[in-house]
């Protein structure tokens, strides 16, 4: 925008400059040859005066010597007095139509004035003007008329970038706020500024702003109501597994509903968090998904599911907490299950090297609808959010998730969990 005011400017300036500039060089121009001829004119009828008289030598002298490029000469009946000079036809005419005139010559311009002394034999006064004399100081007062133009150009360049940026200035600053907003920074705002176009801009972004956090703030505490009202029945659930009659039935089951209240917690605190996720959450990946498939181990022994894979001993740190990267791994391994028929068995694999990285792979039917990373979307009667939330956990720790199949059948999950390496491979 501040570009093209001054773009606008500058041919507008340009076209205003032109129009007032190049008559007027013309009009310099003009004056030069009028001055230049008056004084011409003045001279011719000094020296036809002194025609008449003793003096015409010394005045033809005075008139030839002023240094101005003129030279007069006169044509007398029998002789040619001053500066050498031909009587041509034009001398000739203009001593015989006895009328003063001016005329251009050969290098400039001359005026004529005959003096009447004889009437047979009249004589003529011609005072010749040079070319150079007719233009003296045209180029001088050109090119300060120019050097004026430019100035001028220039000094409204500097106005119209002045105002230029006046005008951008408060759109960036609108345009800041919104990228802010758009970066998650729900606190950011406008500050409104002239013009009134761009208060009101600013005005209906703080609004908008204004409307998207109280929006956000309803959503998080119905998500925190709705899972707060999830606790009875896990107390109940949790009541009735204490009652179980088999210690090893009551304790699986007591873990699973230990499981199921941690996350239900954990729904709870984020939902009213303000911030959303925390940028410094930080879990060893080795830790956490070693505990969710030691507890998914007890299902998968039930239904005859082989599970394999390599989990190393040392840490693998990724930048993502640990709920959620349980809340991933469960997500996986419940598809699995809940996916694939009885007895199908499944690998879990975490690798540190290049980029930390978790590998769930099932030799199950695979999957056969890409759309199903879509939220929502589900390929049976599940809710669609679980390839969801791990491919927002990935993307929470600069990663992405990748679904493939397995040959001769069954699909391999790799969820990044850091920046991939150019080539996406995974081992």
């Amino acid at each position: 925008m501040s570009r093209r005011i001054v773009l606008l400017t500058l041919a507008t300036t340009s076209l205003v400059v032109l129009a007032f500039l190049v008559p007027l060089l013309f009009l310099v121009r003009d004056v030069a040859d009028a001055r230049e001829m008056s004084q011409a004119n003045a001279e011719a009828q000094t020296v036809a005066a002194a025609v008449s008289t003793d003096g015409l030598d010394v005045v033809l002298q005075q008139v030839n010597n002023t240094g101005s490029g003129r030279r007069t000469t006169v044509f007398l009946p029998d002789r040619v007095v001053g500066p050498p000079a031909e009587r041509d036809a034009l001398v000739d005419r203009i001593a015989a139509s006895r009328q003063a005139t001016t005329g251009r010559v050969a290098g400039g311009k001359a005026v004529f004035t005959p003096v009447v002394q004889d009437p047979e034999r009249p004589v003529v006064v011609r005072t010749f003007v040079p070319d150079s004399a007719l233009t003296r100081g045209v180029t001088r007062a050109w090119t300060a008329l120019g050097l004026l133009g430019a100035a001028l150009l220039l000094a409204a360049l500097g106005l119209a970038a002045l105002l230029g940026r006046s005008l951008v200035r408060p759109l960036l600053s609108v345009a800041g706020t919104a990228d802010a907003l758009r970066g998650g920074d729900l606190s950011a705002r406008a500050t409104p500024a002239d013009p009134p176009e761009v208060r009101r801009i600013a005005g209906a972004l703080n609004g908008l702003a204004e409307r998207i956090t109280g929006l956000l703030q309803a959503e998080r505490e119905a998500a925190a109501d709705l899972s707060h009202r999830l606790r009875t029945p896990l107390t109940a659930l949790r009541l009735d597994a204490e009652g179980l009659r088999h210690p090893d039935e009551a304790e699986r089951m007591l873990a699973e509903v230990d499981s199921l209240e941690r996350m239900v917690s954990h729904v709870i605190t984020q939902a009213r968090r303000p911030g959303g996720r925390r940028a410094d959450m930080a879990a060893d990946a080795a830790v956490v998904v070693r505990e969710r498939v030691e507890f998914w181990s007890a299902l998968a022994e039930e239904q005859e599911r082989p599970v394999g894979g390599e989990i190393p001993d040392r840490p693998v740190p990724v930048p993502v907490g640990a709920d959620e990267l349980a809340a991933a791994v469960d997500a996986l391994l419940g598809n699995v299950f809940a996916h694939t028929p009885v007895r199908t068995g499944f690998k879990v694999t975490v690798a540190a090297d290049p980029v930390p990285t978790l590998v769930v792979e099932d030799s199950g039917p695979g999957i056969g609808d890409p759309g199903l990373l879509d939220r929502g979307r589900s390929g049976g009667s599940s809710t669609g959010l679980g390839l969801d939330i791990v491919r927002r956990t990935a993307e929470a720790a600069g990663g992405r998730l990748d679904l493939a199949a397995v040959h001769p059948s069954g699909l391999r999950a790799v969820v990044w969990l850091g920046p991939p390496p150019p080539d996406g491979g995974a081992g």
